[in-house]
């Protein structure tokens, strides 16, 4: 049994200068791919599962209680999350089903507005001991704060986090959501500032779309989480194609999963090993 929390590995994290991959659970075989790809790499990761995961799977209980039951069972040190929560009650869900951290986006809401809902949903995480990470700025799947040119201002980014009591930061500084290509450019004098100006370890969201060597370099300029989705889908999905393409006839779906599940494992462990500061 190793699940872990993500405070332990983030302050692991923090205390060497490296970063834990975070990395998104769709479904039971990503979570099966990732926790294996964790045991390959012999580095811990956090598992997440979004809101629209939750909603997929007709909610968090199914797809959540899988992938607990996974970390458990893995010889990896693994910490699973809830990424993306913009309802409140999906947070309580997640703390009563045992994740050791939430991500509460209020993004959506106006600023002062935004401020009171984190603080009181900070402070349940905090009565139970579960982990908070908060963003500053809406998301929302290309946009928001991760739409080219928003960027996150250090002083309000102190501000945000002094009056929510939030454990962990997502900020803006030029990634952006569901990229399909690696061509991001991060503002690493910016993430320095924040690193500066923060006194919680810094997320970067949207981490597909931002090459191994930005990333590298965001790693020793501050940030402490990086959350990987769409780059893993997508070695998933070209598997299945591949695999039905020769076996075009095939009919057990276990066949042409297992192909995807595998074919994620190798890019996955490649990724952990890398934001962890070990060999490619």
């Amino acid at each position: 049994m190793s699940l872990v929390t993500t405070h332990e590995l983030l302050a692991e994290a923090n205390a060497s200068g490296v970063a834990v991959a975070a990395l998104n659970v769709v479904h039971l075989e990503t979570a099966e791919a990732l926790a294996q790809a964790a045991e390959a790499a012999g580095y811990p990761v956090i598992l997440q599962i979004s809101q629209n995961c939750a909603d997929f799977h007709g909610g968090l209980a199914p797809i959540g209680l899988a992938t607990l039951e996974i970390a458990k069972r893995s010889s990896a040190r693994i910490a699973v999350h809830l990424d993306h929560a913009e309802r409140v009650e999906l947070v309580d869900e997640a703390i009563a089903l045992g994740f050791s951290s939430v991500m509460y986006d209020g993004g959506k809401l106006p600023y002062d507005e935004n401020v009171a809902v984190t603080a009181e949903v900070a402070a349940r995480c905090r009565a139970a001991g579960v982990f908070i990470e908060a963003e500053l700025g809406e998301v929302g799947g290309k946009d928001g704060a991760h739409a080219p040119g928003v960027r996150t201002d250090p002083e309000e980014a102190r501000a945000f986090v002094e009056a929510t009591g939030v454990d962990a930061l997502a900020v803006a500084v030029g990634s952006s959501h569901a990229m399909n290509e690696r061509t991001a450019a991060l503002d690493l004098e910016l993430i320095e500032r924040l690193r500066a100006a923060v006194p919680v370890p810094l997320v970067l969201h949207g981490s597909s779309g931002v090459p191994d060597e930005v990333i590298s370099q965001a790693i020793v300029a501050g940030m402490r989480k990086i959350n990987v989705s769409t780059h893993l889908v997508g070695f998933f999905t070209r598997a299945i194609r591949e695999s039905l393409t020769v076996q075009p006839n095939v009919v057990d779906s276990r066949k042409y999963v297992g192909a995807a599940r595998a074919a994620v494992v190798p890019e996955a462990a490649r990724l952990i090993r890398l934001f962890a500061g070990g060999n490619n």
